[in-house]
């Protein structure tokens, strides 16, 4: 899916943040589908001020906005999750927008609304495969789980221990009867319609079409997520090359930490980083 957020019209007197007017720029931001929503809502809004400037967004995952990142076939890459050793470089830099938590959501007809870190750890392997083990019906789980480009799908692994060693590489423990949902809105959708499926999203996408579980007693929410007590939380990261970004580009990336684009984050379900 590709999305191009183009701002019409000025907005009525001038924003907090002053930027210089640059004619007809297209600042291209490819990454992670759950940063996408996010930038998308950035887009608009520095647009809508800036007219001049377009800012298209595209969400193929965070391995993608690495990747666009660092050979610099996009401005400025997204990513839902932090990066590996191997992804790093000196040259390549990474703010943080927001941060996110990662939702464990299940049918809205599902008994079950709490589950123990380290039972959802054993669900993910395979070792737990039926409801009335974790206190629900006598029901088979069906896991659904995101591709393995998604940040998503990273984040959720790291915090889970979801990873194993095999020949000396790391790879991922979750049981290949799992099944893939290539982004955040498939999951979802997955989920809604299967009565024992379980899931995994960006907090900041759910909503009443499935239910988000607590893990270990603690209910995901802005204020747990800022507390520390839901732990299962990561970065929503912007990662840029430092010698070649643009002026345009920058300025809009120093935008996203003034006040007025962190507001839009809170609005928006998830924690602001200022």
């Amino acid at each position: 899916m590709k999305t191009k957020v183009i701002g019409a019209l000025a907005l009525a007197g001038s924003m907090a943040f002053n930027v210089a007017a640059v004619a007809n720029e297209t600042i291209s931001v490819v990454g992670s589908s759950s940063v996408t929503p996010l930038m998308e809502v950035f887009g608009e809004t520095y647009s809508k001020a800036n007219p001049s400037v377009f800012v298209e967004v595209q969400g193929p995952g965070s391995s993608a906005g690495i990747r666009a990142a660092k050979d610099g076939s996009a401005d400025l890459g997204m990513s839902s999750r932090n990066l590996k050793d191997s992804e790093k470089s000196a040259d390549l830099k990474e703010v943080v927008v927001a941060r996110d938590g990662i939702a464990v959501v299940v049918h809205n007809s599902n008994p079950v609304k709490d589950l123990a870190k380290a039972d959802i750890t054993k669900i993910y392997k395979g070792e737990i495969t039926n409801w009335k083990q974790v206190g629900g019906e006598d029901k088979p789980i069906v896991v659904v789980t995101r591709d393995t480009a998604s940040g998503t799908r990273g984040a959720f692994e790291d915090i889970m221990g979801l990873k194993k060693k095999i020949n000396d590489i790391k790879v991922s423990a979750i049981s290949q009867r799992a099944q893939v949902a290539s982004g955040n809105g498939q999951l979802k959708t997955t989920v809604a319609n299967n009565p024992f499926a379980i899931g995994y999203i960006s907090l900041g996408t759910v909503d009443n079409s499935l239910k988000a579980v607590s893990v270990d007693g603690h209910a995901p929410s802005v204020d747990t997520i800022k507390s520390g007590e839901y732990k299962v939380q990561r970065p929503f990261l912007v990662l840029y090359q430092a010698t070649k970004i643009k002026s345009a580009s920058k300025t809009f990336l120093d935008w996203t930490q003034t006040d007025e684009a962190q507001q839009l984050v809170t609005g928006k379900g998830y924690i602001a980083v200022n």
